[in-house]
């Protein structure tokens, strides 16, 4: 049977990858941050295929050394340990750091401690793909591949919360591509890039008044009630959860190699959820906001546009933006 260790395996996108390979018969060693967390995820799964290991720090030198060691069983390897938020006044600290330092930490650690670790799959983001939507960098004119990357400005990146992230997922991604280049390890590497994520969290206990940053842009429409000013306004490419987990397992399943999984089932601006919400969910008709109906195409006509054929040929087909809102708000509303 084989072992898969998840880093980071509490994560909103992680807990749906642990679910699916504990569905499929994998062995999972998670690495979480305390007990308390590795027990929640263990009472949620109700499995006895998935073990946890606390790691405090990602960004401590050899911060995986020891559950490695214990773990020799491990052949693959699915690093989702990152932040994704905003809220911070040290982007260098809060978000930098953790993202690269801690993928530099996890590659080393297999490399010298678990040598028998043949593939791994690295959460990256479209945010390492594309410059800001909306920014003079990304006009309607930029057609975004698997193979396109964002500019990012170290300089920029300091100094705002938002540019921060985006370089970090950017940093860190080269980092792991230049590890592969330069220390020629035994295992092969795919990315996972997603951009904004959708969907249900994988268990009812992970449905809190504020969800991970993804989630809150549905989550916030439905607090914001019928005040306007509530809503934030978001723009760009959607994917849903399960389609994020979906593709990490087959980044280590098939034979795909040295790959770019550019996750963008289509575009959205925040009108298209509200009228989705409006149209599909009865109970919260006069609820929320109506906004300008079916105006959302303006906005989405004039932000840079996605082909990842690629991707889409060997993946299949994805959970439409319909279909991700409303499973979302549901979960949300129950």
């Amino acid at each position: 049977m084989v072992s898969v260790y998840v880093s980071g395996a509490t994560g909103f996108i992680a807990q749906h990858i642990v679910s699916q390979l504990v569905a499929k018969k994998y062995n999972v060693i998670g690495s979480v941050r305390s007990a308390e967390k590795g027990e929640q995820l263990k009472k949620d799964l109700g499995s006895d295929l998935f073990e946890y290991e606390i790691v405090e720090d990602i960004v401590t030198p050899g911060a995986f050394d020891e559950s490695l060691k214990k773990h020799p069983e491990v052949t693959v390897f699915l690093h989702t340990a990152s932040p994704f938020h905003f809220n911070t006044t040290d982007v260098e600290k809060d978000l930098l750091k953790p993202a690269i330092e801690g993928t530099k930490n996890a590659l080393k650690s297999i490399k010298e401690y678990g040598p028998q670790i043949t593939k791994v799959v690295v959460t990256s983001s479209y945010a390492a793909v594309a410059p800001p939507d909306g920014s003079p960098e990304a006009p309607r004119e930029m057609i975004l591949t698997e193979e396109s990357w964002n500019p990012a400005d170290l300089e920029k990146a300091l100094k705002f919360p938002n540019l921060g992230y985006r370089a970090s997922k950017t940093f860190a991604e080269r980092a792991a591509w230049e590890f592969l280049e330069t220390e020629k390890p035994n295992f092969t590497l795919n990315c996972v890039n997603p951009s904004f994520v959708f969907g249900p969290q994988a268990f009812k206990s992970g449905v809190r008044s504020t969800l991970n940053t993804s989630s809150e842009v549905l989550n916030a429409i439905v607090k914001a009630g019928t005040d306007e000013s509530k809503v934030p306004q978001s723009i760009g490419g959607f994917v849903d959860v399960r389609d994020v987990a979906r593709a990490h397992l087959h980044g280590f399943e098939s034979d795909v190699t040295n790959f770019r999984y550019l996750l963008v089932t289509s575009r959205f601006a925040t009108q298209d959820i509200v009228d989705i919400i409006n149209e599909k969910i009865p109970s919260l008709k006069g609820k929320i906001i109506v906004g300008t109906p079916g105006s959302g195409k303006e906005k989405t006509d004039k932000i840079a546009q996605v082909d990842n054929t690629k991707t889409k040929e060997k993946l299949g087909e994805f959970i439409s933006l319909e279909d991700s809102v409303i499973d979302s708000i549901k979960q949300i509303v129950e």
